[in-house]
């Protein structure tokens, strides 16, 4: 096949004249200054992309920011061979999007169904529900105090804020395995604390 044959690969260009690949490789060694020129290059893609998949501004420039920590967290993951530094960050930018969507999702259902059981006449003290919620987020908050700091960082990435073991793994730069563990034994101290049976 003939060079003028092959596709092109989508890459970017900074103002610095380094390509997006090169960057990446820059900030994958630490280099702050290159990462400050990728989010040059890369924010208004990844957010482009995630504005069309999440439809809300707000939301969007969220999910967009929470990719582009991620690329500047996993950089050492990174391989020009693999691909350009652009399709990774759209890929990992369009998965962070449906995630946001489905989870969406997900609340508006659970909304609606708890807004069912209420007009199904189950008896409910408004009040009493929301002193009892604000006393469970308290003690909650007490308790992951009590974890370590690995513990809680991977309790509020997997619980909190609905990442998979992987994602929660790729994110803290740290094994599956690590964070299985880290995971469990967190949720064993939090149900300690709380006083929860096993």
């Amino acid at each position: 096949m003939d060079e003028t044959a092959r596709p092109r690969r989508l890459s970017a260009v900074g103002p610095s004249g380094f390509t997006a690949e090169d960057l990446m490789v820059r900030v994958a060694k630490g280099d702050e200054r290159a990462f400050e020129q990728l989010y040059d290059v890369l924010a208004g893609p990844i957010f482009g992309l995630v504005r069309r998949i999440v439809r809300d501004v707000a939301q969007s420039e969220e999910v967009a920011q929470e990719v582009l920590v991620e690329l500047w967290r996993t950089a050492t993951r990174y391989s020009p061979a693999k691909g350009s530094a652009l399709n990774w960050a759209m890929t990992l930018a369009h998965r962070r999007a449906v995630d946001r969507v489905r989870s969406a999702r997900a609340s508006t259902d659970r909304e609606q169904k708890a807004t069912f059981e209420a007009a199904r006449g189950r008896p409910f003290d408004e009040v009493a529900e929301s002193v009892t919620a604000r006393l469970e987020r308290s003690q909650v908050r007490r308790c992951l105090d009590h974890l370590t700091e690995l513990q809680r960082e991977s309790v509020l990435l997997a619980y909190y804020q609905g990442y998979t073991y992987r994602e929660v793994a790729e994110v803290l730069a740290t094994p599956q395995g690590t964070i299985k563990t880290r995971l469990r034994d967190g949720l064993i101290r939090l149900r300690d604390c709380l006083g929860v049976g096993s």
